[in-house]
């Protein structure tokens, strides 16, 4: 029997329990072995620099701890440059056992622009990609030679953003169940957002 292997790339900054929910979900449904969390070094679809690739690593690291099926892999933090999806799959699928199933989970934001995305077509050709719904983003907002290639779930809508997160936290607002226990814990020892 192969193995099915989701890959959820992001920044993560901070991962907050949407992401775990949807990580699970798509998990289930899909009936993936695992999920492995790959934080981004330098995301090129971003505007704006990212918190400390290592932070970021160790929030989804304590986010990841208590479910045996999910992993977090430190690949594109050890690449310099900008974290290209099409070269973190080239490497998942050098590295695991021939026959292997590899599914993109993305959300329907990120699948939005993947025409603009490096390679996109071997993303499309060598991997299932599996878009989730993010807020105000549904499958009817993607392109259509993309919409059409790819398995949209239909999950729930969970309206928590890791901006949000860092503006409550700058504020001094509560985050209490947006993200782990863990994941606060180590923003506050951290002084993470503050600023």
């Amino acid at each position: 029997m192969s193995l099915r292997l989701g890959i959820f790339g992001g920044t993560f900054d901070p991962i907050h329990v949407g992401h775990l929910i949807l990580a699970e979900l798509t998990r289930y449904l899909l009936k993936l072995d695992r999920v492995v969390f790959v934080p981004a070094r330098v995301p090129p679809h971003k505007g704006s620099d990212p918190t400390d690739p290592e932070y970021r690593y160790r929030m989804t690291d304590l986010a990841c701890r208590d479910n045996p099926h999910f992993e977090v892999n430190d690949l594109e933090l050890r690449r310099d440059g900008p974290s290209y999806t099409v070269e973190t799959l080239r490497t998942f699928r050098g590295g695991t056992p021939e026959g292997t199933e590899h599914y993109l989970l993305m959300g329907a934001d990120s699948a939005r622009d993947l025409e603009t995305w490096k390679d996109h077509e071997f993303l499309l050709e060598e991997a299932t990609v599996v878009v989730l719904a993010r807020p105000g983003v549904g499958p009817q907002d993607l392109p259509e030679c993309v919409g059409e290639r790819v398995t949209v779930l239909s999950t729930p809508r969970i309206e928590i953003s890791s901006t949000e997160i860092r503006r409550l936290v700058r504020e001094g607002a509560s985050i209490r169940y947006l993200v782990t226990d863990p994941v606060e814990r180590f923003i506050r020892s951290e002084g993470l957002y503050v600023s």
